[in-house]
């Protein structure tokens, strides 16, 4: 895959965590710094079933989209930090608390970022 699909790979999957109320959502090009993949998706939910929906999101629209499976998925039995691993691809669904205590923002705060604008709530006719 090219960095090119990777990034719209990582933004379908940002347009399904922003459909199940995802927050904070961020992707990052750590392509230069890391070996093991090139895209990261960080994205937060309120509580563990909101990460749990998120993340089952995620798997389905990529899945319906792109025919992509994870090669791997870790968290899924807390649901409180749900990292699905798709080789270039790495998506960490953070419950808030989770995501405040070990920081990959920060800890990735150099790296170029991947334009991504979410939907916001639907706008009810006047």
């Amino acid at each position: 895959m090219t960095m090119s699909d990777t990034a719209e790979l990582a933004l379908a999957a940002a347009r399904a965590a922003d459909a199940k109320g995802g927050t904070d959502i961020l992707v990052v090009d750590v392509g230069d710094i890391l070996a093991i993949c090139d895209v990261f998706l960080i994205v937060s939910g309120r509580n563990t079933r909101q990460v749990r929906a998120i993340a089952d999101e995620i798997e389905e629209q990529l899945w319906l989209g792109s025919d992509r499976r994870p090669l791997a998925s870790e968290g899924r039995d807390a649901h409180r930090w749900v990292l699905i691993d798709y080789g270039d691809l790495v998506v960490h669904v953070f419950l808030d608390t989770e995501r405040d205590f070990y920081r990959l923002d920060r800890l990735y705060g150099d790296a170029p970022r991947i334009d991504f604008v979410p939907a916001g709530p639907p706008v009810s006719p006047s």
